[in-house]
């Protein structure tokens, strides 16, 4: 990856560009199931609400212009899971391949560590994307299960693999937040 790469908390004013990367990604691949992009106002509203939750949102800049971007989320809204994230993460197509996930991911996760999570999860999209499945096993992740054909997209049935990552201490003793 080149060193003018920088990673950072995502801004109000990288909403565009963010918008830009996740509609290729939506209309053009198989991470995200999700049909029609949504509008940069829907994904404003994405962003502020998992930041006013405390959970990390970066971006990947390059001179001056962002290149990628992941976040965390919670895995499933019951309290119980609440020591366990989601990541998501999207490059521009120019940036795929350079080491920017990579770089991109391993920020994400020391952020979730520091902010006392526990596991990350990872459903990566089509079992045929085997780039983002290898980057999340480079940090750790390990292959759990695989959800056969649960989504259908571009005219074909899509599967979705289930990674997991422990973070910290992860299981090994109690969470810190009651």
């Amino acid at each position: 990856m080149p060193s003018a790469v920088t990673i950072r908390t995502a801004h109000a004013q990288d909403l565009p560009k963010i918008t830009t990367i996740y509609a290729d990604h939506v209309l053009n691949g198989c991470a995200s199931f999700e049909i029609v992009p949504p509008a940069v106002e829907e994904m404003t509203r994405r962003m502020e609400t998992l930041l006013a939750q405390n959970y990390p949102y970066l971006v990947a800049e390059e001179a001056g212009s962002v290149i990628g971007y992941a976040y965390a989320g919670p895995y499933h809204p019951r309290i119980a899971y609440r020591d366990t994230v989601e990541d998501s993460i999207y490059l521009a197509p120019h940036a795929a391949g350079r080491g920017t996930g990579t770089t991109l991911l391993g920020a994400l996760i020391a952020e979730c560590v520091a902010r006392g999570f526990r596991q990350m999860m990872a459903l990566v999209g089509d079992s045929a994307n085997t780039p983002s499945i290898r980057l999340h096993e480079r940090h750790g992740f390990r292959t759990i299960g695989t959800l056969q054909s649960v989504g259908y997209k571009h005219g074909r049935w899509l599967d979705v693999v289930l990674l997991q990552c422990a973070l910290g201490n992860g299981d090994h003793t109690p969470p810190d937040r009651p």
